[in-house]
């Protein structure tokens, strides 16, 4: 076993980060243009990184697979994000921030990186407000903040139902600010197949061109991934369509440790599935729970009316009405974390208390925030989400209540990074969503955005320069070079491979088979007669594509088929990780929950003496075991207790 170095400094965990900035190397200026980076991903994290990558003077190439930067998955983000500021004067600070998200996460990130993200919180939005993004503000004309799961107090900076796509246009701005002054050259329509090492450090990347088939070569002193999470391995989730493992998965097999695969987020704010052929889930934004209220009926006769249409949801009394966050989490209510909102609904629905004709949703109910503060109040608030739901589920939430239901949201898990946000491979890092470093078993809503800028604006321009600072001496690659031409070669191989299967099922009906098995063995509950089943059916699942997948056309053209088809290849392979990394955690926390785990009342129960470390994955070989690492948790300010949101 790997001793795994995560490079915390010493000193209190409030002082880490000073002392880190005070003590790294740094380029100069002039050092700096001698030096060139490759950002893959331009959504928060790569966009916000790429920008000021290049306007420190380093020059920087990004790529994304979308026609624009504008259209990375970050947009979809809704409901906020986190910042200690302070502003309601409400008892947050630094330490508070920092401390809900070590518990949310349920004690299983590392206190250094956490605080680091706490602390670098209020400058992202003093940065944001200063690029024009178009916070709220409150009537005096101050930034508003609106209340988010697992905290106390009232931190999340919001653009109503659209902060994420505000936040973007921000980074964008900047991004092309860059393009325009000559720091950064984008490359949009480039998938990302493959991480070229020279000496066993990462040096640049095979791309194939979406548009003519072209498999390119691009050399770099370091590379940079931030291309998001691996939440449609369950086909159905949130995530945008073309959201994708595959840039993250080629650098776990060029030899990247891969953490806590099995930390998967489950929402519980989703519209339903509501058809066989549907292809995403729509995600409700959790500042819903602000001022909507969550319930289901009391009793099953009233649950039958409702399912065969003889009663409406507001014609049951508020007597017969249970309000089970509520009830069973007094002190937080509808504003539990995540996982604890997901596994209540899904155990009232189980329990048969289910309102759609499939028993697989509850309500949320904005009758009593109507009445309390006006129609108008709550549509200035969340508007443009009602809008969406009424579109896409035909009703209107301000006259009934809301129907949701859990669904695949973001992945906690990624590839394991150090303090400094560089992998298992010198010279590779890796940011935002696509790693694994500040979450634990479960996020926190409105910190996804907060990682993201902090990694991109704040967190890597201090640590690459760390590492920079000794590639001085080290001219600019050419791509003609024995790794890059091997590379290149490897990924046509595989590229002719699958072209050459002529197979009968599409690459949608197979990734729809992972769906169900990841779903089915890996989802919102796992154990281990479940999970040793499911491994063996991605493994007859692996066989099956790589025998019978249908790719129609040919390489040279803009195929949509062989994109997805290498895509979904290694979201099979990763499938098998995450279930060998949850059978392998015998303990449930966050949105990791072992059904032989749990308290009587079915709450996720913890083993601090076994568990407390990251998972950290090598791969071994393509019919080889992966090898697991374990950097070990230790907690000097949060102490170690059973969450408590009740």
């Amino acid at each position: 076993m790997t001793k795994i170095n995560s490079k915390i400094p010493n000193g209190p965990v409030s002082e880490k980060w000073l002392n880190y900035k005070a003590g790294c190397k740094l380029v100069n200026p002039s050092n700096k243009r001698k030096l060139d980076i490759i950002v893959v991903g331009t959504g928060l994290a790569g966009a916000s990184a790429a920008a000021s990558l290049s306007e420190l003077g380093y020059k920087v190439k990004a790529f994304c697979y979308q026609d624009s930067p504008r259209r990375a998955h970050s947009i979809a983000a809704q409901g906020g994000i986190n910042a200690a500021k302070n502003y309601q004067n409400d008892g947050d600070s630094v330490y508070r921030l920092f401390y809900d998200t070590v518990k949310g996460g349920d004690y299983r990130a590392r206190e250094a990186n956490v605080y680091r993200l706490a602390e670098v919180s209020n400058n992202i939005i003093d940065q944001c407000v200063a690029q024009g993004v178009p916070f709220a503000r409150d009537y005096g004309g101050l930034l508003d903040n609106r209340s988010f799961g697992g905290a106390q107090v009232s931190r999340t900076f919001y653009a109503r139902g659209q902060t994420g796509q505000q936040l973007l246009l921000g980074a964008y701005s900047a991004l092309s600010r860059q393009v325009a002054l000559g720091g950064v050259e984008l490359f949009t329509r480039r998938d990302m197949l493959d991480v070229v090492l020279v000496d066993g450090k990462a040096r640049g990347i095979i791309v194939r061109n979406l548009k003519t088939g072209e498999i390119e070569k691009h050399s770099a002193h370091a590379v940079v991934l931030a291309t998001g999470g691996y939440g449609n391995v369950f086909y159905l989730s949130t995530n945008a369509m073309g959201s994708n493992i595959s840039p993250a998965w080629q650098a776990y097999k060029k030899g990247a440790f891969f953490g806590n695969p099995c930390f998967t987020q489950i929402h519980p704010t989703c519209i339903p599935v509501h058809g066989t052929y549907q292809s995403k889930l729509t995600l409700m934004s959790e500042s819903l729970r602000n001022d909507g209220r969550i319930w289901v009926p009391k009793n099953m006769e009233a649950v039958e009316k409702i399912r065969k249409k003889e009663i409406n949801a507001q014609d049951i009394p508020e007597e017969e009405r249970d309000y089970y966050l509520e009830r069973r989490y007094p002190a937080f209510g509808n504003l539990v974390p995540r996982d604890v909102a997901s596994r209540a609904a899904k155990e009232r629905c189980d329990a048969g208390y289910g309102v759609n004709q499939e028993g697989l949703a509850v309500y949320l109910d904005f009758k009593d925030a109507i009445n309390r503060l006006g129609k108008d109040v709550v549509e200035a608030r969340y508007g443009n989400l009602f809008q969406m739901y009424e579109k896409i589920v035909d009703e209107n939430p301000y006259q009934t209540p809301m129907m949701i239901y859990p669904a695949v949201h973001y992945t906690m898990g990624g590839v394991w990074v150090d303090y400094e946000l560089m992998t298992s491979i010198p010279g590779l890092y890796c940011l935002g969503e696509a790693n694994f470093s500040d979450h634990g078993a479960n996020r926190l809503g409105a910190s996804a955005l907060m990682q993201g800028l902090a990694d991109g604006y704040f967190v890597l321009p201090y640590t690459i320069g760390n590492y920079l600072a000794s590639e001085i001496h080290t001219p600019r690659f050419k791509t003609d070079m024995p790794e890059f031409e091997k590379a290149a070669q490897d990924v046509n191989n595989r590229i002719n491979t699958l072209m050459e299967i002529k197979g009968t099922q599409t690459v949608d009906s197979l990734h729809k088979k992972l769906g169900h098995i990841m779903w089915e063995y890996c989802g919102m509950a796992r154990n281990e007669e479940g999970l040793k089943l499911g491994i063996k059916k991605i493994q007859d699942l692996k066989a099956e594509f790589w025998k019978d997948v249908k790719i129609p056309e040919t390489t040279d053209i803009f195929n949509q088929e062989l994109e997805k088809a290498n895509r979904v290849a290694d979201f099979i392979e990763l499938g098998e990780l995450m279930m060998r990394d949850a059978l392998n955690r015998k303990e449930s926390c966050g949105g990791h929950f072992r059904e032989e785990s749990q308290t009587e009342d079915g709450e996720a129960k913890r083993n601090d003496a076994d568990f407390a470390y990251v998972a950290a994955w090598e791969y071994k070989g393509e019919n080889a075991e992966p090898e697991l690492h374990k950097e070990d948790l230790k907690f000097e300010v949060v102490e170690l207790v059973t969450r408590n949101y009740k």
